[in-house]
């Protein structure tokens, strides 16, 4: 009898769920349909992701997506190296269909924090960081098949040791960051 309860148990209990979330990935056109679908993982969550770059002070591009996503993937930071700037935010929620609205970008606000910015191979111009970029970045990335420089500011989501996948191709390999302005803005840091 204890076993026929047992097995009658164990064949109610709910199998480990998974989300079912909106999913809508741009292509080329940058626009997407909504549509349902369940996660590959009951470690994902639903997630709303917009994604903004700036070149020369114009916004250049916007993509936003609903997918699923892992934790470590649900992020907010943005990197501004002068010239070209990115931000990427993300919001994350654990019920069924719940990113159904897109996330907007935050409001660029200077914060008081200075970092160095290049201009070609001169490294000296100051930036000021705006938001959330309380850590002054620098990086290698190539340009035009030309491995270059970069310096200016980042938030600390950029800064970590292991970045969400959805920065690496934004700020560069072998980025390095530090807080204090007087390390970072008085010291002339080469790569």
């Amino acid at each position: 009898m204890h076993f026929v309860t047992l097995v009658i148990g164990i064949w109610l209990l709910p199998k480990v769920n998974t989300l079912n979330c909106y999913e809508c990935v741009p292509g080329t056109s940058e626009t997407c349909t909504d549509t349902a679908k369940e996660c590959p993982s009951p470690d994902n969550l639903c997630a709303a992701v917009t994604l903004v770059t700036y070149t020369g002070g114009s916004k250049d591009k916007e993509i936003k997506a609903k997918m699923c996503a892992l934790a470590r993937d649900c992020v907010e930071g943005s990197a501004n190296f002068g010239s070209d700037k990115t931000v990427i935010v993300s919001k994350c929620c654990t019920s069924e269909l719940c990113n159904s609205q897109y996330v907007s970008e935050p409001k660029s606000i200077p914060n008081g924090k200075k970092c160095y910015s290049c201009e070609g191979q001169q490294c000296t111009k100051t930036l000021n960081c705006e938001g959330d970029q309380d850590y002054c970045i620098k990086s290698r990335m190539n340009i035009g098949g030309e491995i270059q420089t970069l310096k200016g500011c980042a938030s600390k989501m950029m800064c970590s040791e292991n970045p969400s996948v959805l920065f690496q191709t934004y700020i560069g390999s072998g980025s390095s960051c530090c807080q204090d302005e007087h390390g970072c803005i008085n010291t002339k840091l080469s790569l």
